[in-house]
């Protein structure tokens, strides 16, 4: 039991998280993804609103 406490122990321990380059990285591909939607869907809703007559 000693020799595999030992085993366990001895395994160093990384402790390697997300840094701020790839926060960074994930906040521009939604950015990229939001202005894309908004751009594809802009003419569309806008066209909806259009002919809307009240």
């Amino acid at each position: 039991m000693t020799k595999l406490r030992h085993m366990v122990l001895s395994v160093p321990v990384r402790e390697e998280g997300a840094t701020m380059v790839e926060y960074g990285l994930m906040v521009a591909l939604i950015a990229v993804v939001a202005v894309s939607a908004v751009g594809v869907l802009g003419g569309n809703v806008s066209g909806t609103f259009s002919e809307l007559t009240f």
